[in-house]
């Protein structure tokens, strides 16, 4: 069971009138190991109590977890084909990302190779053909 599926049981059980101990007790009879632990269930009952009614999590602030992105790598692959000299902390620059984020999206996503002092392909493919 994923954690909406527990959510929404211990949503359910909340609405019957259970206590988040009651929750834990009848959860874990029934799910044995595979059981939440009695602290996130009180945190979650805890939670409905004060009015939450959505299953889903809230949205978070903060950087997103990654920057490979079809849209990022897209971007380098188009820069990379307009002028191959670049280095990869000019583009980092550029993009205003990591320059390892760049390396990473360059050597195993679109998979190229600096060869005298000019990028390139490992493979035959896409990138020559959008020449």
């Amino acid at each position: 069971m994923d954690k909406i599926g527990y959510w929404a049981v211990i949503q359910y059980l909340h609405i019957k009138g259970l206590t988040p101990k009651e929750i834990h007790e009848d959860m874990v009879a029934t799910l044995r190991d595979n059981a939440p632990s009695y602290s996130m269930v009180k945190k979650w009952a805890a939670d409905f109590k004060q009015g939450r009614d959505s299953l889903e999590d809230d949205p978070r602030q903060g950087r997103p977890a990654t920057v490979t992105t079809k849209e990022v790598t897209d971007k380098i692959h188009d820069v990379l084909l307009t002028d191959r000299r670049l280095t990869e902390r000019f583009i980092a620059t550029l993009l205003c990302i990591s320059q390892e984020h760049v390396h990473a999206i360059i050597h195993n996503h679109l998979e190229m190779t600096k060869i005298s002092a000019r990028w390139v392909s490992k493979l035959r493919g896409l990138d020559q053909k959008r020449l």
